[in-house]
């Protein structure tokens, strides 16, 4: 048992959860007194959240292998960016495949490693992991939620013309289908997860069932992506960093978030440097703004991102 780093996941926990139940009581406020938020102000607050989301995937270099030797170091770091640029042109050319595909990949990136943060902070508190079983029913409708819901939602097709023409139909005649199938995997999961007495997952998908249900597509996803995952994500990051965990053992939670985070905070700066370049650069495929430029560049690095965390989560879902 580590109780520093048990108090590191319970954080992210504890603010993921309440950064969702802080947009569901807005939002459901704006609902009842019929105030719909300009498509504008949520491109501007998915804008704030996918920058606050980015650093927690930005020091892969840093965990994933040593830095000695550095021919190894430099080979992980050039293979990273080649696959990174090739998804950036394939999505760029091809918004509308690129689009789907990354959904997907996202969906079980996301999910799994929720799945995966779970287990680990069973670890922490010297307990016994989920079974394999368990966290699968959790981690398709973990992903899927936050991802394919808003998007079936009949608020998305303005939402996504706005960012770029190609998207509006996404899901063609079969968003109805999906949304279906989504709310039916996700009731199903609850369910037996309540009779199987893992009440923190089944609290977790009601909150992101209520999240899709009351926020707008784009700030559903913003609000997941920012405020859920990337906390979460970022307590797994601190036991592979040895300051975040000497932190962590110290007993000094936000010092140990710091040590995760003050790392990547350069791909913030970066990413929305280049997204306003390629603005500049291309403006007949970047022309709709900032925010399509900046998508462009983020599922661009999240492809090598779901790469090389998959392994990560691979090790902890299997054990």
């Amino acid at each position: 048992m580590n109780a520093g780093l048990s108090r590191v996941y319970a954080l992210a926990q504890r603010f993921s959860r309440l950064s969702v139940v802080l947009a569901i009581l807005v939002f459901g406020l704006l609902r009842v007194l019929s105030i719909n938020l300009p498509i504008s102000a949520q491109i501007v607050i998915a804008l704030l959240a996918l920058a606050l989301g980015i650093p927690h995937g930005a020091i892969d270099h840093l965990i994933t292998i040593p830095s000695h030797p550095r021919s190894r170091f430099a080979l992980f770091v050039f293979g990273y960016v080649v696959i990174a640029l090739v998804a950036g042109v394939g999505i760029a050319t091809w918004n509308l495949h690129g689009f789907q595909a990354v959904l997907i990949m996202s969906a079980l990136h996301f999910g799994f490693g929720d799945a995966a943060y779970a287990n680990e902070w069973l670890d922490a508190q010297g307990k016994t992991r989920h079974p394999l079983v368990i966290e699968i029913v959790y981690a398709l409708p973990a992903g899927f939620l936050p991802v394919a819901l808003p998007l079936t939602n009949s608020q998305s097709l303005s939402a996504l013309n706005r960012i770029n023409h190609s998207l509006g139909n996404w899901a063609g005649n079969h968003g109805g289908v999906i949304r279906q199938i989504v709310v039916a995997g996700a009731a199903f999961s609850i369910l037996l997860l309540a009779a199987r007495k893992a009440f923190n997952l089944a609290i977790d998908l009601v909150l992101l069932v209520l999240l899709s249900e009351f926020a707008p597509p784009l700030v559903t996803f913003a609000v997941y992506f920012g405020c859920w995952h990337a906390v979460r994500h970022t307590a797994r990051l601190v036991p592979k960093l040895p300051k975040a965990l000497k932190a962590a053992s110290d007993n000094a939670v936000p010092r140990a978030y710091a040590s995760a985070i003050v790392p990547g905070l350069y791909a913030v700066v970066g990413t929305l440097a280049l997204g306003a370049g390629l603005m500049i650069w291309d403006p007949h495929q970047f022309g709709t703004g900032l925010f399509w430029a900046t998508l462009v560049i983020v599922w661009a690095l999240t492809v090598p991102h779901m790469i090389t965390t998959a392994r990560f989560d691979w090790k902890v879902l299997r054990t």
